[in-house]
């Protein structure tokens, strides 16, 4: 059932102009529900991570799971200054407390050039497996203008962290999609996350294949 599921994903993937590189599941999880998912698009360009966190929010909405958007959460000056490891150790407890228990991570990884990319997918193997070691590896992307310049065709990636009590903040699943066109255009956002909800049904991860 699980193969017939990957060729029917194939088969929306051809008429589509996003298309998936990679994925990767936690080898100890085998389904993973969560009650409250914090949604976190990084991009320096505020009118797309509104709507890119504001689309995945609906996808959630749709299948029952309480979600909420960074932009509700974290205020301008956080993203708008470089964070240390203590500032997102706070805001982990702060999301604890609040009753999250994941964190869905969105950011935009390289370039049309294959041999940067190819090093870059094979060095993934989970070096990032915390949420914050991620964040802080790519904060610069909110405040360094010059971050997509070079790029033509972009490769994003997408990592689900549980960051449930007594538990570390583990990866469970990461996703890398190639879209052709910037992740700010509607039509590509709306693509992508049809896409990353495909891709977590397939997995048994928190979306479920409605009946």
């Amino acid at each position: 059932m699980k193969n017939m599921y990957w060729i029917f994903l194939v088969l929306i993937l051809a008429c589509s102009e996003a298309e998936i590189v990679s994925t990767w599941k936690n080898p100890d999880i085998v389904i993973f529900d969560a009650n409250k998912v914090l949604i976190v698009g990084m991009t320096p360009n505020e009118d797309s991570r509104i709507e890119f966190e504001t689309e995945m929010l609906k996808k959630f909405t749709d299948h029952g799971v309480e979600a909420m958007r960074s932009i509700d959460l974290f205020d301008v000056d956080f993203t708008n200054s470089v964070r240390t490891e203590s500032d997102l150790d706070d805001v982990e407890r702060r999301l604890l407390d609040k009753d999250f228990d994941a964190i869905l991570f969105t950011k935009i990884l390289g370039s049309e050039n294959r041999q940067t990319l190819s090093r870059k997918l094979s060095e993934l193997d989970r070096n990032n497996a915390r949420f914050k070691e991620d964040y802080l590896g790519h904060q610069n992307i909110y405040y360094e203008d010059e971050y997509y310049e070079q790029f033509t065709v972009y490769f994003v990636e997408t990592s689900l962290f549980c960051i449930c009590v007594d538990k570390e903040r583990d990866l469970i699943w990461q996703g890398v999609l190639e879209v052709p066109d910037p992740i700010e255009a509607e039509k590509t956002i709306e693509e992508y996350t049809d896409l990353v909800v495909s891709a977590m049904e397939m997995e048994e991860l928190i979306f479920r294949k409605k009946n």
